[in-house]
């Protein structure tokens, strides 16, 4: 029989010929293949503005029944989703937390297609780093940057526009892991241009507690300032949207006092991000506790509305799932995909209008532009002598009040300009107009 060496020093026959030519069109045909993979994401950034990475919910691709995502965005108008959590696995190394345990970023071969179906619907995801969850890369990492280059393998495997920074427990107890996360994300912004970096925390009823308020001093220290900060106000004694929406307003003091910033700087880099259903601790969030909350967001140009999560956004069975919480449903009464809706009318109806970084803080010269919302208040109606006050309630400080409400207060007749809660009536919001005497 002839040698290898013998049969490889053979004249080419056309057979031959042809398999080359076969084997250069394939690798011709995959070379451009990843050439459009590696385009997509720009693709998608220039047809998705800033508020779509801001409307991105929650979700686990990997756990708690996720759902075809495609699906979710015809269903649902959805364009961006926040693909959750990427943990510490053996040391430093990045991984997605699954259903059947860790598996390392380096490894994957389940999350990159879902990506690239998402991109190839006109879409786009953002990478959630942290959780609840495992451990935190910021805990194991040892320096921030030693925590940015395992972040930045996971924006280089997949090609991501946007990330966020899921700050919880244990890590988020941890002066040196927030130090180390923080920093990360200077380099991180620093070495990717346009790179668009949110923070979420925890919420309390007073906006955050004294882990948040450590977390912020250690920005202001680095001069860092993200895109924005969202706590999330839920399991933490919270019942309906007015409890929300005092949390994001005592958040919004905080933020002002902590970087110096006036109101409106401050809405500007705040977001929130809630919890469908029923929560962890029993509590509820109802479809109109979000639409209420999203009138509050828009009217005040905050600059994130998200949620946990597009696996929950299900009805359950029974609806109510007999009081139970759930991974893969909300245990109150929805159609699929309800708050997803919800969500994404804050991308539908808020320009992406960027604003400059504050120049009270020091930022890095990468720190991507902040959107800025734009709603159109309701007409300020004109003053009049008097008006007829039969059938209009009083003022309460605990309602919510839409742009064009009616309330007495003190013997007048007044109307809202736009959404309010807790304004007085004649008070310094100025978000009330006196129609005169009843």
């Amino acid at each position: 029989m002839p040698t290898d060496a013998f049969r490889r020093s053979r004249p080419l026959t056309l057979f031959a010929l042809l398999t080359a030519c076969a084997a250069l069109l394939v690798a011709g045909l995959t070379a451009a293949v990843l050439s459009l993979q590696q385009q997509q994401p720009a693709q998608a950034a220039a047809s998705l503005g800033p508020a779509w990475y801001n409307a991105a919910p929650y979700v686990m691709p990997l756990a708690n029944n996720p759902p075809p995502l495609t699906t979710v965005m015809s269903a649902s108008g959805a364009r961006v989703f926040t693909l959750a959590f990427i943990v510490a696995d053996n040391g430093c190394t990045p991984a997605w937390e699954a259903d059947s345990g860790l598996i390392d970023v380096s490894a994957d071969t389940q999350v990159g297609p879902i990506i690239n179906a998402i991109r190839s619907a006109g879409g786009d995801v953002v990478v959630s780093f942290g959780g609840y969850n495992g451990t935190k890369l910021g805990q194991v990492c040892g320096t921030p940057q030693a925590t940015a280059a395992a972040e930045q393998a996971v924006i280089n495997k997949y090609g991501l526009r946007a990330i966020d920074l899921d700050l919880e427990e244990p890590e988020y107890e941890n002066a040196g892991a927030i130090n180390n996360e923080l920093g990360a994300a200077q380099i991180l912004q620093a070495n990717n241009p346009g790179l668009m970096i949110t923070i979420t925390l925890p919420g309390t009823t007073a906006g955050t507690g004294y882990f948040g308020q450590q977390l912020l001093n250690t920005a202001r220290s680095l001069g860092y300032t993200p895109s924005s900060y969202s706590i999330m106000p839920f399991d933490g004694g919270f019942s309906g949207a007015s409890s929300q929406i005092s949390a994001l307003q005592s958040f919004h003091t905080i933020l002002m006092n902590t970087f110096g910033w006036d109101s409106a700087t401050a809405y500007a880099h705040e977001g929130i991000s809630s919890m469908n259903g029923r929560t962890d601790s029993g509590e509820y969030f109802y479809q109109s506790d979000f639409q209420t909350v999203l009138s509050f967001v828009q009217s005040n140009h905050l600059a994130r509305f998200t949620f946990w999560s597009v696996n929950r956004d299900r009805q359950c069975t029974p609806p109510d799932n007999n009081g139970n919480l759930s991974a893969t449903c909300s245990s109150v009464p929805q159609n699929d995909w309800d708050f997803t809706r919800i969500v994404t009318q804050f991308a539908q109806t808020s320009a992406a209008t960027p604003t400059a970084a504050p120049p009270s803080t020091p930022t890095s010269s990468a720190t991507p532009a902040t959107p800025t919302p734009t709603r159109t208040p309701t007409p300020t109606p004109t003053p009049s002598s008097g008006g007829s006050c039969a059938g209009i309630a009083p003022w309460s400080p605990t309602t919510a009040y839409t742009g064009g409400s009616k309330v007495t207060y003190n013997g007048y007749l007044w109307q809202a300009k736009w959404w309010t809660y807790n304004d007085v009536p004649g008070g310094p919001a100025g978000v009330w107009v006196q129609l005169g005497r009843c």
